[in-house]
């Protein structure tokens, strides 16, 4: 159910790419290693990332709370992505950041990433 990628930036930061719930692909695959180049700048503090991207097929928030009158309509579930990110420190330190969900997986990618170099310009390691 679940695939790993693996890849590597021009800096040595390696990146393990984990999916659960899909099969992945190989644009999301290389939308995941732009966003590691952005981390490059950051190689001498982080030596890897690993990224779990799992889909999550759910209920929209405003399903029919009583069943008896729902009506079943294919757009009732819809699918969100979560992603994942931990940053690998030199020291070994494993920095989990906050999950990120977005129905497209494009944008469940970036966001971690985002937060990581927001967290890496501070300075900060800790979460």
């Amino acid at each position: 159910m679940g695939r790993t990628a693996r890849a590597e930036a021009v800096w040595g930061i390696d990146m393990q790419i984990v999916y659960l719930g899909f099969t992945g692909s190989a644009q999301i695959e290389s939308d995941a290693a732009a966003q590691l180049v952005r981390l490059e700048r950051f190689g001498k503090s982080i030596s890897g990332c690993h990224l779990a991207i799992e889909a999550i097929r759910g209920h929209a928030p405003n399903d029919a709370t009583d069943i008896r009158h729902a009506v079943p309509d294919a757009t009732v579930n819809h699918l969100m992505f979560d992603a994942r990110l931990d940053l690998v420190l030199r020291t070994g330190e494993l920095v989990p950041l906050e999950h990120r969900q977005s129905p497209d997986p494009d944008v469940a990618v970036k966001a971690p990433f985002d937060a990581a170099e927001r967290l890496l310009e501070r300075g900060a390691t800790r979460v």
